[in-house]
């Protein structure tokens, strides 16, 4: 008599190391790969955060994205791409686990239920990227910014009044949103003045930032 198949659970796959995964600790400022290596893995963000860059032909370097707990990168190997066009760096200490391409393709293949998160989990952050164009191609840098801040302290999720954004860079805020150092630190006193956000160790982002994307 065949034994009953026991279910999957994508969770526990993604915490367990196996064949083809293993579990990696990221101190901050670690680079986890780099521009230019070769693609042969899939990563997922299990606790802490990674910062996106790329850097131009000319030297130049652009953020395109920091990633939290529950994200994937690295997936475009999964499509062919054989080279990384971006370089990957922990931003907090973190906690990653790397899935080798075979294994992620085999238990994308075997498994509906992880397949389902995986696809969902792409088809969110397509519709980041759509957004980030949009917001970059008509948006001015102070709307870009305020943006950016609401993002990164998940304003509208959970129903929180007023949220909270661990320690980051103006540097890294200017290279998320395509401007210099000085306009990021001349809006952020400008919020600040306002009431938007506030200070005292760690950033506090208020609903009331919403006034400036909303503002024509």
């Amino acid at each position: 008599m065949a034994r009953a198949r026991t279910s999957f659970d994508p969770q526990l796959f993604l915490a367990k190391v196996g064949k083809g995964k293993t579990s990696i600790l990221s101190p901050k400022k670690h680079t986890i790969f780099s521009q230019g290596d070769v693609a042969e893995a899939v990563f997922y963000i299990q606790g802490g955060k990674v910062k996106l860059t790329v850097v131009s032909q000319q030297g130049k370097e652009a953020v395109i994205a920091i990633l939290e707990r529950g994200a994937f990168f690295g997936e475009s190997c999964l499509a062919g791409q054989a080279i990384r066009t971006s370089t990957a760096t922990a931003v907090d200490d973190s906690s990653i686990v790397r899935i080798d391409k075979e294994a992620m393709i085999s238990v994308l293949h075997e498994e509906p239920a992880f397949a389902e998160l995986f696809m969902a989990y792409l088809l969110a952050h397509t519709i980041r990227i759509e957004e980030d164009l949009v917001d970059h191609l008509f948006n001015s840098s102070e709307k870009r910014l305020a943006r950016v801040l609401l993002l990164l302290a998940h304003f509208g999720k959970e129903g929180k009044p007023e949220t909270v954004i661990a320690k980051i860079s103006q540097e890294t805020l200017a290279e998320m949103i395509g401007t210099t150092r000085s306009r990021v630190s001349f809006f952020m006193n400008k919020f600040r003045k306002l009431g938007f956000i506030e200070y005292n160790g760690e950033l506090h982002v208020h609903s009331s930032l919403l006034n400036v994307i909303l503002h024509d």
